[in-house]
């Protein structure tokens, strides 16, 4: 940030609706909000919680409480209130900054809470539908909050680089949220491979399309600053909204979840180009040969990443070689789906191991897990030492995801360790069968799992949820399990197919755990 104000002060930092602030402005308002913390009786150390959108407020909650030693805590807006509740008290969060959209959800979540300072509320008046300030206790709006540190001075810190700047809750498919330590030192690291990965600099523009909570927006909060690039943040993403501003701002680069991506492939954009020289990077799921076709005909790059909450977001990068454009749409699908090689600052250490930790042949068939360390790697996670020591066994975090390494030295996610299918004594990756799925132009979203079965202890049954222009009337499950019995195994083929919508978390994952406990219920398996 220091650098940025210093070398681009009258360049655009920051872009929100009619909002517009330079470098300098941005580095004030941080500074500003730095010293209100400090008045405000914030220490160094203590943790700040953040609920707030994709708007400058939380880019700012980046860099405000690290600039006077405290820890962001930038939670998910999409949680309930007894969620919410728990991280809070979890964290021990000594402020809350909070915007008014959310004043209903915090004023629950703050019910049974030890004291704790409500310092400022967001009142966003660019929104299309503007929340009123909210009359929570002691909470004051966020511009008159940033008056209050204006006459305060920083003083200096003894700051160390592997001191905690950030405590990232995971989305919790399975049980509680564990709180996931970032490092000075991780966030600097892996946003600097973000700037050397993507391709960021001076002149790139980065859409704010993915949560700024989730892992700190993959660092790119910090990346794009380091790069000297511009902020275009969105309260909310739909289609016309991210096409309007990548027209009206030349946005270069955007990341993006799965369920993004399809929202705009399904949009009635109008034709080629509409996307024109934007860089994607989308993780979660492998990029199918539809949605692949599609974003090349907006004229968009798309690459597949590959990481986790506890990696800082991206850890490995489906990285282009010569060549691949020349190949096919399906074989440049199959290229890409792969979670490829690791990214710029975590080449020293990804792996795919045995049991005994070593490492599996490169020949694309032998099946292992996913392990990692280095500087890119948490801290540990926040209050749960043993949770930590487990992740870490052998000196490596243990990602829990199976994979296949090519002779090309690309990794192949083919499964979640508890997601494997175990059929009659063979196994079965779960994935697998859901990319073969995903290539039917009816299927929106798909979710594989093992259910009972009497003859094969369990057999693979697929959870759809289809396509706008498509109903159970128009696609059957006898056409699925037959499109599948054309490009796989039999044994791997789904018996059955259910339509309807899919439990997701917050952040928009498949619970695949939930169906799974309903499918399983009354029969004697552990659910994962």
């Amino acid at each position: 940030m220091a650098r940025s104000a210093a070398v681009y002060p009258s360049k655009p930092a920051v872009v929100y609706g009619e909002r517009i602030y330079s470098y300098s402005e941005f580095d004030e308002r941080v500074s500003n909000l730095a010293k209100a913390l400090l008045n405000a009786g914030v220490k160094p150390g203590d943790r700040v919680a953040y609920l707030v959108p994709n708007i400058p407020e939380m880019l700012e909650g980046h860099y405000g409480p690290m600039r006077m030693g405290a820890v962001l805590v930038a939670i998910n807006t999409r949680l309930s209130s007894r969620e919410i509740s728990y991280i809070i008290r979890h964290s021990g969060a000594k402020a809350l900054v909070f915007d008014s959209e959310f004043a209903e959800t915090v004023e629950s979540a703050l019910a049974d809470q030890n004291p704790i300072e409500v310092l400022a509320e967001v009142v966003d008046s660019s929104a299309s539908n503007p929340a009123p300030a909210s009359t929570l206790q002691g909470a004051t709006e966020y511009e008159e909050f940033l008056s209050t540190g204006k006459d305060v001075q920083i003083p200096d810190l003894e700051r160390n680089e592997l001191d905690t700047i950030a405590i990232d809750y995971t989305s919790g498919t399975t049980g509680e949220p564990k709180g996931v330590e970032y490092t000075g030192r991780g966030a600097y690291l892996n946003a600097l491979g973000q700037v050397i990965d993507a391709g960021l600099s001076s002149s790139s523009a980065y859409l704010w399309t993915l949560p700024m909570f989730h892992c700190n927006g993959w660092c790119y909060t910090w990346a794009v600053t380091a790069a000297g690039g511009t902020h275009i943040c969105l309260r909310r993403v739909d289609a016309p909204t991210v096409f309007d501003l990548i027209a009206q701002h030349g946005a270069t680069h955007m990341c993006a979840a799965p369920s993004v991506l399809s929202l705009l492939e399904t949009s009635s954009a109008d034709g080629p180009g509409v996307m024109d020289g934007v860089k994607i990077f989308t993780g979660g799921a492998p990029p199918a040969p539809k949605l692949l076709r599609t974003m090349q005909s907006f004229g968009a790059e798309l690459h597949h990443l590959y990481g986790l909450t506890e990696t800082y977001g991206p850890t490995t990068l489906a990285a282009m070689q010569d060549g691949w454009d020349e190949l096919s749409i399906e074989e440049q699908a199959q290229k890409k789906s792969r979670q490829g090689v690791s990214t710029t600052t975590s080449h020293v250490g990804v792996r795919v191991v045995d049991a005994e930790m070593n490492d599996v042949p490169a020949d694309g068939e032998t099946v292992g897990e996913v392990v990692t360390r280095g500087n890119t790697v948490m801290a540990g996670y926040y209050r749960d030492e043993t949770a930590s020591n487990e992740a870490f066994a052998e000196g490596w975090f243990h990602t829990g995801d199976l994979a296949v390494m090519h002779p090309d030295g690309y990794i192949e996610l083919k499964d979640r360790k508890k997601d494997v299918i175990i059929s009659g004594g063979e196994n079965i990756s779960s994935v697998e069968v859901e990319k073969i799925l995903m290539e039917h132009p009816a299927v929106l979203e798909v979710c594989v799992i093992g259910v009972p079965s009497e003859q094969w202890g369990e057999s693979p049954k697929a959870f759809i949820s289809l396509r706008n222009g498509f109903t159970a009337e128009s696609v059957t499950p006898d056409e699925l399990i037959e499109f599948c019995r054309e490009r796989m195994a039999r044994f791997k083929v789904p018996r059955l197919i259910e339509f309807g919508d899919l439990p997701k978390t917050a952040t928009g994952k498949i619970q695949k755990y939930l169906l799974r406990e309903r499918e399983w219920a009354n029969h004697d398996r552990r659910i994962g």
